[in-house]
Protein backbone atom coordinates (compact mmCIF):
# COMPACT_ATOMS: atom_id res chain seq x y z
CA UNK A 1 0.00 0.00 0.00
CA UNK A 2 1.07 3.38 -0.90
CA UNK A 3 1.95 5.50 1.87
CA UNK A 4 3.08 9.05 1.10
CA UNK A 5 1.12 11.94 0.33
CA UNK A 6 -0.72 10.33 -2.35
CA UNK A 7 -2.87 7.58 0.04
CA UNK A 8 -3.25 9.27 3.60
CA UNK A 9 -3.18 13.03 4.82
CA UNK A 10 -0.35 12.99 7.25
CA UNK A 11 -2.79 14.06 10.09
CA UNK A 12 -4.55 11.05 10.44
CA UNK A 13 -1.01 9.39 11.76
CA UNK A 14 -0.72 12.18 14.09
CA UNK A 15 -1.55 10.27 17.25
CA UNK A 16 -2.63 13.76 19.03
CA UNK A 17 -5.04 14.27 16.24
CA UNK A 18 -6.00 10.99 15.22
CA UNK A 19 -9.23 10.69 17.44
CA UNK A 20 -10.67 13.68 15.99
CA UNK A 21 -10.20 12.88 12.81
CA UNK A 22 -11.85 8.97 12.91
CA UNK A 23 -15.08 10.17 10.93
CA UNK A 24 -12.98 10.63 7.80
CA UNK A 25 -13.75 7.43 6.73
CA UNK A 26 -16.13 8.96 4.87
CA UNK A 27 -13.63 10.03 2.73
CA UNK A 28 -13.63 6.65 0.94
CA UNK A 29 -16.74 5.76 1.33
CA UNK A 30 -18.95 3.78 -1.06
CA UNK A 31 -20.80 5.65 -3.60
CA UNK A 32 -23.79 3.32 -2.63
CA UNK A 33 -26.88 4.64 -0.23
CA UNK A 34 -27.46 3.42 3.25
CA UNK A 35 -30.38 0.95 2.15
CA UNK A 36 -28.93 0.04 -1.48
CA UNK A 37 -27.81 -3.16 -2.92
CA UNK A 38 -24.42 -3.40 -3.01
CA UNK A 39 -21.88 -6.35 -4.49
CA UNK A 40 -17.79 -6.90 -3.45
CA UNK A 41 -14.93 -6.37 -5.44
CA UNK A 42 -17.17 -7.04 -9.07
CA UNK A 43 -14.06 -6.57 -11.26
CA UNK A 44 -12.18 -8.71 -9.25
CA UNK A 45 -14.82 -11.87 -9.11
CA UNK A 46 -15.20 -11.15 -12.85
CA UNK A 47 -11.70 -11.51 -13.60
CA UNK A 48 -11.37 -14.35 -11.56
CA UNK A 49 -13.99 -15.90 -12.85
CA UNK A 50 -13.23 -15.38 -16.55
CA UNK A 51 -9.64 -16.84 -15.67
CA UNK A 52 -11.10 -20.33 -15.24
CA UNK A 53 -11.35 -20.73 -18.76
CA UNK A 54 -8.84 -18.34 -20.58
CA UNK A 55 -5.44 -19.36 -19.20
CA UNK A 56 -4.10 -16.09 -21.33
CA UNK A 57 -5.89 -13.64 -18.97
CA UNK A 58 -2.99 -12.41 -16.77
CA UNK A 59 -3.51 -9.57 -13.66
CA UNK A 60 -1.05 -7.26 -13.32
CA UNK A 61 -0.58 -3.65 -10.75
CA UNK A 62 1.18 -1.45 -9.59
CA UNK A 63 0.98 -1.64 -5.80
CA UNK A 64 -2.62 -1.62 -5.80
CA UNK A 65 -3.82 -4.91 -6.09
CA UNK A 66 -6.10 -4.77 -2.86
CA UNK A 67 -7.43 -1.15 -3.86
CA UNK A 68 -7.97 -2.28 -7.44
CA UNK A 69 -9.77 -5.64 -5.95
CA UNK A 70 -7.05 -7.27 -8.08
CA UNK A 71 -6.29 -9.43 -5.00
CA UNK A 72 -9.21 -11.34 -5.73
CA UNK A 73 -7.94 -12.50 -8.70
CA UNK A 74 -4.40 -13.04 -7.70
CA UNK A 75 -5.59 -15.28 -4.76
CA UNK A 76 -7.23 -17.68 -7.51
CA UNK A 77 -4.18 -17.55 -9.69
CA UNK A 78 -1.60 -16.19 -8.25
CA UNK A 79 1.00 -17.75 -10.71
CA UNK A 80 -0.88 -15.24 -12.95
CA UNK A 81 -0.60 -11.97 -11.01
CA UNK A 82 2.59 -9.79 -11.07
CA UNK A 83 2.80 -6.99 -8.91
CA UNK A 84 5.33 -4.51 -10.34
CA UNK A 85 4.97 -2.33 -7.03
CA UNK A 86 4.90 1.49 -7.23
CA UNK A 87 6.55 1.84 -11.20
CA UNK A 88 3.10 2.58 -13.59
CA UNK A 89 5.36 3.06 -16.23
CA UNK A 90 6.79 -0.14 -15.43
CA UNK A 91 3.81 -1.81 -15.68
CA UNK A 92 2.44 -0.72 -18.59
CA UNK A 93 5.66 -1.48 -20.52
CA UNK A 94 5.57 -4.96 -18.76
CA UNK A 95 1.90 -5.05 -20.19
CA UNK A 96 3.19 -4.30 -23.45
CA UNK A 97 5.64 -6.99 -23.73
CA UNK A 98 3.01 -9.76 -22.13
CA UNK A 99 0.97 -8.71 -24.85
CA UNK A 100 2.99 -9.22 -27.64
CA UNK A 101 3.54 -12.89 -26.27
CA UNK A 102 -0.26 -13.98 -26.62
CA UNK A 103 -1.24 -12.67 -23.24
CA UNK A 104 -4.14 -10.80 -22.50
CA UNK A 105 -2.98 -8.45 -19.31
CA UNK A 106 -5.23 -6.77 -17.31
CA UNK A 107 -3.24 -3.73 -15.90
CA UNK A 108 -4.58 -1.90 -12.71
CA UNK A 109 -3.79 1.49 -10.78
CA UNK A 110 -5.51 4.44 -9.59
CA UNK A 111 -6.69 6.50 -12.68
CA UNK A 112 -4.63 9.22 -11.75
CA UNK A 113 -1.36 7.40 -12.19
CA UNK A 114 -2.13 6.00 -15.39
CA UNK A 115 -3.30 8.90 -16.71
CA UNK A 116 -0.50 11.45 -15.84
CA UNK A 117 1.92 9.06 -14.93
CA UNK A 118 2.10 7.00 -17.73
CA UNK A 119 0.10 8.46 -20.49
CA UNK A 120 3.10 8.81 -23.17
CA UNK A 121 3.81 4.57 -22.41
CA UNK A 122 0.71 3.58 -22.87
CA UNK A 123 0.06 5.70 -26.25
CA UNK A 124 3.65 4.55 -27.81
CA UNK A 125 4.01 0.79 -26.35
CA UNK A 126 0.14 -0.09 -26.29
CA UNK A 127 -2.16 2.34 -28.38
CA UNK A 128 -0.02 2.90 -31.39
CA UNK A 129 1.35 -0.87 -31.76
CA UNK A 130 -2.60 -1.89 -31.35
CA UNK A 131 -2.21 -4.56 -28.40
CA UNK A 132 -4.12 -5.99 -26.35
CA UNK A 133 -4.50 -4.73 -23.22
CA UNK A 134 -7.03 -3.65 -21.09
CA UNK A 135 -6.17 -0.85 -18.32
CA UNK A 136 -8.32 -0.99 -15.52
CA UNK A 137 -8.33 2.01 -13.12
CA UNK A 138 -10.02 2.79 -9.85
CA UNK A 139 -10.95 6.31 -8.41
CA UNK A 140 -12.34 7.82 -11.59
CA UNK A 141 -13.55 11.45 -11.25
CA UNK A 142 -14.85 12.46 -7.82
CA UNK A 143 -14.77 8.78 -6.02
CA UNK A 144 -12.53 9.46 -2.83
CA UNK A 145 -12.15 12.91 -0.57
CA UNK A 146 -8.59 12.35 -0.89
CA UNK A 147 -8.42 15.89 -3.48
CA UNK A 148 -6.52 16.31 -6.52
CA UNK A 149 -4.01 13.97 -6.05
CA UNK A 150 -6.01 11.21 -6.21
CA UNK A 151 -9.32 12.80 -8.52
CA UNK A 152 -8.95 11.78 -11.78
CA UNK A 153 -11.01 14.60 -13.13
CA UNK A 154 -9.90 14.53 -16.26
CA UNK A 155 -8.62 11.27 -17.55
CA UNK A 156 -11.42 10.84 -20.08
CA UNK A 157 -10.00 14.05 -21.57
CA UNK A 158 -6.69 12.89 -21.55
CA UNK A 159 -7.28 9.62 -23.44
CA UNK A 160 -10.22 10.56 -25.55
CA UNK A 161 -7.46 11.73 -27.87
CA UNK A 162 -5.58 8.42 -28.12
CA UNK A 163 -6.31 6.53 -31.47
CA UNK A 164 -7.43 3.08 -30.98
CA UNK A 165 -8.13 3.14 -27.55
CA UNK A 166 -11.38 2.36 -26.13
CA UNK A 167 -12.83 4.10 -23.29
CA UNK A 168 -15.48 2.30 -20.85
CA UNK A 169 -17.22 3.76 -17.89
CA UNK A 170 -19.65 1.34 -16.24
CA UNK A 171 -22.54 2.34 -13.99
CA UNK A 172 -22.65 -0.10 -11.55
CA UNK A 173 -21.43 -3.90 -10.07
CA UNK A 174 -24.08 -5.44 -12.82
CA UNK A 175 -22.44 -3.63 -15.86
CA UNK A 176 -18.78 -4.22 -14.53
CA UNK A 177 -19.20 -7.91 -14.42
CA UNK A 178 -20.36 -7.89 -17.76
CA UNK A 179 -18.55 -5.27 -19.47
CA UNK A 180 -15.16 -7.58 -17.79
CA UNK A 181 -15.63 -11.17 -20.63
CA UNK A 182 -16.69 -8.37 -23.32
CA UNK A 183 -13.57 -5.89 -22.87
CA UNK A 184 -11.69 -8.94 -22.79
CA UNK A 185 -12.88 -10.21 -26.17
CA UNK A 186 -12.53 -7.05 -27.72
CA UNK A 187 -9.47 -7.17 -29.74
CA UNK A 188 -6.92 -3.82 -28.76
CA UNK A 189 -6.32 -1.55 -25.77
CA UNK A 190 -9.38 -0.66 -23.10
CA UNK A 191 -9.11 2.29 -20.58
CA UNK A 192 -12.07 0.87 -18.23
CA UNK A 193 -13.09 3.50 -14.90
CA UNK A 194 -13.15 1.38 -12.43
CA UNK A 195 -15.98 1.65 -9.10
CA UNK A 196 -14.20 -0.86 -6.55
CA UNK A 197 -15.17 -2.09 -3.18
CA UNK A 198 -18.66 -1.98 -2.46
CA UNK A 199 -20.57 -1.38 -5.33
CA UNK A 200 -24.20 -0.61 -6.15
CA UNK A 201 -25.91 -2.90 -7.62
CA UNK A 202 -28.22 -1.13 -10.13
CA UNK A 203 -28.94 -1.84 -13.81
CA UNK A 204 -29.97 -5.42 -13.60
CA UNK A 205 -33.71 -4.28 -12.44
CA UNK A 206 -33.83 -2.75 -16.05
CA UNK A 207 -32.48 -5.93 -17.88
CA UNK A 208 -29.97 -3.85 -19.14
CA UNK A 209 -26.64 -5.93 -20.80
CA UNK A 210 -23.64 -4.17 -21.74
CA UNK A 211 -22.49 -4.06 -25.23
CA UNK A 212 -18.60 -1.76 -26.71
CA UNK A 213 -19.85 0.65 -28.58
CA UNK A 214 -23.75 0.52 -27.35
CA UNK A 215 -26.10 3.39 -25.59
CA UNK A 216 -28.81 2.35 -24.09
CA UNK A 217 -32.04 3.79 -23.07
CA UNK A 218 -32.42 2.76 -19.63
CA UNK A 219 -35.60 5.00 -19.04
CA UNK A 220 -37.87 6.95 -21.51
CA UNK A 221 -39.59 10.25 -20.10
CA UNK A 222 -40.85 13.21 -21.87
CA UNK A 223 -39.14 16.11 -20.53
CA UNK A 224 -35.94 15.73 -20.17
CA UNK A 225 -33.29 13.75 -21.50
CA UNK A 226 -30.14 12.51 -19.41
CA UNK A 227 -27.41 11.45 -21.15
CA UNK A 228 -24.62 9.84 -18.20
CA UNK A 229 -21.78 7.47 -18.12
CA UNK A 230 -20.71 6.00 -14.94
CA UNK A 231 -22.02 6.13 -11.59
CA UNK A 232 -23.94 9.01 -13.02
CA UNK A 233 -26.65 7.04 -14.47
CA UNK A 234 -27.26 5.76 -11.28
CA UNK A 235 -27.49 9.10 -10.40
CA UNK A 236 -29.52 10.25 -12.72
CA UNK A 237 -31.92 7.17 -12.22
CA UNK A 238 -32.19 8.15 -8.42
CA UNK A 239 -33.14 12.01 -9.70
CA UNK A 240 -35.71 10.83 -12.19
CA UNK A 241 -37.42 9.12 -9.27
CA UNK A 242 -37.41 12.74 -7.11
CA UNK A 243 -38.58 14.53 -10.46
CA UNK A 244 -41.48 12.09 -11.36
CA UNK A 245 -42.85 13.63 -7.96
CA UNK A 246 -43.10 17.08 -9.40
CA UNK A 247 -44.15 15.53 -12.58
CA UNK A 248 -41.31 15.81 -14.83
CA UNK A 249 -40.90 13.34 -16.91
CA UNK A 250 -37.11 12.36 -17.53
CA UNK A 251 -35.15 9.66 -19.98
CA UNK A 252 -31.86 8.12 -19.02
CA UNK A 253 -29.59 7.55 -22.03
CA UNK A 254 -26.89 5.59 -20.45
CA UNK A 255 -23.80 5.65 -22.63
CA UNK A 256 -20.95 3.18 -20.64
CA UNK A 257 -18.63 3.12 -23.93
CA UNK A 258 -17.52 7.04 -24.31
CA UNK A 259 -15.00 5.85 -27.09
CA UNK A 260 -16.46 5.05 -29.43
CA UNK A 261 -19.31 6.89 -28.84
CA UNK A 262 -23.00 5.41 -30.06
CA UNK A 263 -23.49 8.55 -32.29
CA UNK A 264 -26.51 7.03 -33.99
CA UNK A 265 -28.75 6.67 -30.84
CA UNK A 266 -27.27 9.39 -29.05
CA UNK A 267 -28.33 11.50 -32.39
CA UNK A 268 -31.74 9.60 -32.37
CA UNK A 269 -32.79 10.41 -28.96
CA UNK A 270 -31.29 14.23 -28.71
CA UNK A 271 -33.40 14.77 -31.95
CA UNK A 272 -36.35 14.18 -30.13
CA UNK A 273 -38.85 17.20 -29.96
CA UNK A 274 -39.41 19.40 -26.56
CA UNK A 275 -36.76 17.82 -24.44
CA UNK A 276 -34.19 19.36 -22.42
CA UNK A 277 -30.87 17.39 -23.03
CA UNK A 278 -28.65 17.17 -20.04
CA UNK A 279 -25.24 15.18 -20.13
CA UNK A 280 -24.03 14.37 -16.76
CA UNK A 281 -20.99 12.77 -16.23
CA UNK A 282 -18.19 12.28 -12.99
CA UNK A 283 -15.73 13.76 -14.49
CA UNK A 284 -14.56 17.60 -15.70
CA UNK A 285 -17.18 19.18 -17.76
CA UNK A 286 -13.96 20.20 -20.18
CA UNK A 287 -12.99 17.23 -22.44
CA UNK A 288 -15.22 14.32 -21.35
CA UNK A 289 -19.01 12.94 -22.47
CA UNK A 290 -20.75 16.44 -22.44
CA UNK A 291 -18.36 17.88 -24.94
CA UNK A 292 -18.50 14.72 -26.65
CA UNK A 293 -22.27 14.32 -27.17
CA UNK A 294 -21.93 18.81 -27.98
CA UNK A 295 -20.38 17.28 -30.87
CA UNK A 296 -22.34 14.91 -32.12
CA UNK A 297 -25.48 17.01 -31.99
CA UNK A 298 -23.25 20.15 -33.95
CA UNK A 299 -22.30 18.16 -36.60
CA UNK A 300 -25.74 16.19 -37.04
CA UNK A 301 -27.34 19.53 -37.41
CA UNK A 302 -29.28 18.52 -34.06
CA UNK A 303 -30.61 21.48 -32.00
CA UNK A 304 -32.69 20.44 -28.71
CA UNK A 305 -34.45 23.56 -26.98
CA UNK A 306 -31.40 23.40 -24.97
CA UNK A 307 -28.45 21.81 -23.67
CA UNK A 308 -26.57 21.44 -20.25
CA UNK A 309 -23.92 20.45 -18.17
CA UNK A 310 -23.90 17.84 -15.21
CA UNK A 311 -19.94 17.65 -14.66
CA UNK A 312 -17.13 18.67 -12.11
CA UNK A 313 -15.60 22.33 -12.42
CA UNK A 314 -12.02 22.89 -14.21
CA UNK A 315 -10.68 23.13 -11.03
CA UNK A 316 -8.46 21.57 -8.54
CA UNK A 317 -11.40 19.95 -5.76
CA UNK A 318 -11.29 20.18 -2.15
CA UNK A 319 -10.96 17.55 0.13
CA UNK A 320 -13.33 16.03 2.36
CA UNK A 321 -16.05 13.55 3.06
CA UNK A 322 -17.20 12.03 -0.15
CA UNK A 323 -20.80 12.68 0.24
CA UNK A 324 -20.06 16.17 0.88
CA UNK A 325 -18.15 16.70 -1.70
CA UNK A 326 -20.93 15.06 -4.10
CA UNK A 327 -23.34 17.45 -2.78
CA UNK A 328 -20.94 20.22 -3.02
CA UNK A 329 -20.15 19.86 -7.17
CA UNK A 330 -23.62 19.00 -8.12
CA UNK A 331 -23.13 14.79 -8.33
CA UNK A 332 -25.65 13.75 -5.44
CA UNK A 333 -29.38 12.66 -6.52
CA UNK A 334 -30.56 15.45 -5.01
CA UNK A 335 -28.12 17.95 -6.55
CA UNK A 336 -28.91 16.59 -10.14
CA UNK A 337 -32.83 17.00 -9.39
CA UNK A 338 -31.98 20.32 -8.38
CA UNK A 339 -30.22 21.22 -11.73
CA UNK A 340 -32.60 20.06 -14.05
CA UNK A 341 -35.54 21.69 -12.09
CA UNK A 342 -34.11 24.79 -12.28
CA UNK A 343 -33.44 24.65 -15.81
CA UNK A 344 -36.84 23.59 -16.62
Amino acid sequence: MRRSKYDRPAHLDDPARAGARLTTSAMIASIAGPDQRTAPAPFGHALAELGRTRPEILGITADLGKYTDLHVFAKAFPDRFYQMGMAEQVMISAAAGLAREGFIPFATTYAVFASRRAYDFIFMAIAEENLNVKIVCALPGLTTGYGPSHQATEDVAIFRGMPNLTIVDPCCAHEIAQAVPAIAAHRGPVYMRLLRGAVPVVLDEYGHEFEIGKARLIRDGADVLVISTGLMTMRALEAATLLAADAIDVAVLHVATIKPLDVETIRAEAARKGRLVVVAENHSVVGGLGEAVAGVLMRAGVHPPAFRQIGLPDAFLDAGALPTLHERYGLSSAAVAASIRGWL
